[in-house]
């Protein structure tokens, strides 16, 4: 197994509602470390930029919109295989189908609203780390 790091978003929804520690005692309780992380309030070109891969789809300007709406913490996660194991953490998109005991399943307002967003593999991760923090900026 390889120690890997992810991006972890905690959305509007979960900042909203101050579920920052609940959701973070999940990631390290399963043995993710938090290496870094920062409150901050996306612009919509912030976030029309990250999200720029689903700019074709039917959902980008309410993704947008939503990623707006309120503050979000951004934060870098890091132990073994953990672009997998945030992945399995947080649970399917949509939180009617996300296996019972995950972020989405207990924390989810909605499909849209499903408080944490994760890096789907060790490349992207490192492209989405890199747009939210410098290396330096990243504390092991």
């Amino acid at each position: 197994m390889a120690i890997e790091r992810t991006l972890s978003i905690l959305k509007p929804d979960a900042t909203r509602r101050n579920l920052t520690g609940h959701i973070n005692a999940i990631f390290e309780d399963a043995g993710l470390a938090v290496l870094a992380q920062k409150r901050i309030l996306l612009t919509r070109a912030q976030a029309e930029s990250f999200y720029g891969v689903h700019r074709e789809r039917g959902f980008f300007n309410d993704l947008v919109s939503y990623m707006i709406s309120g503050p979000v913490v951004a934060q870098v996660l890091s132990g073994e295989d953990a672009v997998l194991k945030n992945r399995e953490l947080m649970g399917a998109t949509d939180p009617k189908k996300a296996a019972e005991g995950t972020i989405r399943a207990q924390y989810a307002e909605s499909i849209e609203a499903n408080s944490v967003h994760g890096s789907d593999s060790a490349e992207n991760a490192a492209t989405e780390i890199s747009f939210f923090f410098a290396e330096i900026d990243i504390v092991a």
